[in-house]
């Protein structure tokens, strides 16, 4: 039985500490970018091509600017070239138990289990090919958010994904 209490108490303790990150500085992904680098109703915009349904940001830079996780802490689960839709593509897990998606990536400059910081640089890999250069930040919860949930193209995957764009505005 102790040892049942034991596990719990670290479960809940590694969970509640996913939230408590969410205490970090969240920034701009892309280096020097602005809110006049992206569209600010580009989120679940319809139609987007062979993903039906836009879900994420795509932020404008020149290719080779440089890119970095959201949150100074966050983990790198994939680093690599995912072939067709993403190209050049980072994956992290974020605070607040979510997962970060940096896409389109000109150069990729990290490796699965790094912790934050410079990840790559913009570019247009992947679908992106024939646009201009930028990268697409998504933001996925682990965990179904129920009330997000509508009737637009893919509503009911809403629950799972997250508008950035909200927390890219309030960066100064």
């Amino acid at each position: 039985m102790k040892k049942r209490k034991r596990n719990l108490l670290i479960v809940v303790g590694i969970i509640v500490a996913g939230f408590l990150m969410l205490l970090q500085p969240f920034r701009n992904p892309v280096e020097g970018a602005t809110s006049s680098d992206y569209h600010p109703q580009s989120f679940w915009y319809y139609p987007w091509g062979t993903s039906v349904t836009h879900k994420g940001v795509d932020i404008f830079k020149k290719r080779g600017t440089k890119v970095r996780t959201a949150y100074p802490l966050e983990l790198v689960l994939f680093a690599g070239n995912i072939p067709g839709k993403s190209g050049n593509c980072v994956v992290t897990l974020a605070p607040g138990w979510r997962l970060h998606y940096y896409a389109h990536l000109d150069e990729v400059s990290t490796h699965p289990l790094a912790i934050g910081g410079e990840i790559g640089t913009v570019g247009n890999t992947g679908n992106a090919a024939n646009t201009p250069s930028h990268l697409h930040f998504g933001c996925a919860t682990l965990y179904p958010r129920v009330w997000d949930i509508d009737g637009s193209p893919h509503g009911l995957r809403k629950c799972f994904y997250l508008n950035p764009i909200p927390q890219l505005n309030k960066v100064r």
